[in-house]
């Protein structure tokens, strides 16, 4: 009887532990989010664990498409998703934290050997054939070029790492990425020598985490949010971005 008395109570207390566990979603995105053996790491995962563990909650994350992502936190299936742009059809299905997780600059990139030349102006692109990654925002400059049917011609990956392949093997013109993450891949692939950023950057972005409205979490957004400030105020914001990118920056 004892022995059942306790079994019973630690699923008791498991089951409060669960209850106090964020479940995230978000996409494999070096150096910001990416797996390294069994352990997701990065410079946004840094930030969002340091925020949680002030609020003295711990955080489940998983990497998966980012489709596949954004349709749990649709769904009510995820508690929350990261690092993701705010864009109106996506509030009305997600509650944004108020304050930015991460600024991020959007560019392009070619072959060395490309010719290909970028003024700033998106309909100078009409032309070539552009990577992306499915169900990715790039921000409100690009996504209107696409919307307005003035870039037309585009072909999808389900990663980035996929769509900076393509871009290698000549099966696209030209991608477009968030600068940083772009940057680690090509690194990673060590394919440096072979595909470069074209200037000027199309614009630089805010990033957030953002919760499922299914899920109701607006207090935790909320003393999320009040965390991320907190951070940012003590100087440990800086420290955890600056310590991935002070040798490159």
């Amino acid at each position: 009887m004892k022995r059942i008395y306790i079994i019973f109570i630690t699923i008791l207390l498991i089951g409060n532990l669960k209850g106090e566990t964020i479940e995230l979603v978000t996409l494999q995105y070096p150096p910001y989010i990416y797996q390294h053996q069994n352990e997701v790491i990065g410079i946004a995962v840094d930030i969002v664990k340091e925020a949680f563990n002030r609020m003295d909650k711990s955080v489940n994350i998983t990497i998966l498409p980012w489709l596949r992502a954004l349709n749990m936190i649709k769904e009510g299936e995820a508690d929350g998703i990261f690092t993701i742009y705010k864009t109106e059809e996506r509030e009305i299905f997600a509650d944004f934290s108020n304050e930015i997780l991460i600024e991020q600059i959007i560019s392009l990139f070619i072959k060395y050997n490309s010719g290909i030349s970028f003024d700033g102006n998106l309909l100078s692109l009409k032309n070539y054939k552009i990577g992306t990654v499915r169900g990715v925002s790039y921000g409100s400059k690009f996504d209107q070029a696409i919307q307005s049917k003035a870039l037309k011609n585009f072909d999808e990956a389900g990663t980035g790492e996929q769509n900076i392949l393509k871009l290698e093997a000549g099966r696209v013109d030209i991608i477009v990425s968030n600068k940083y993450g772009a940057l680690e891949i090509i690194k990673n692939l060590k394919l440096e020598q072979k595909i470069k950023e074209l200037s000027p950057e199309i614009e630089s972005l805010p990033s957030y985490i953002a919760f499922s409205k299914k899920r109701q979490l607006s207090k935790i957004r909320d003393e999320l949010d009040a965390k991320l400030k907190e951070m940012k105020e003590d100087g440990t914001y800086d420290k955890i971005i600056n310590s991935y990118f002070s040798d490159s920056m």
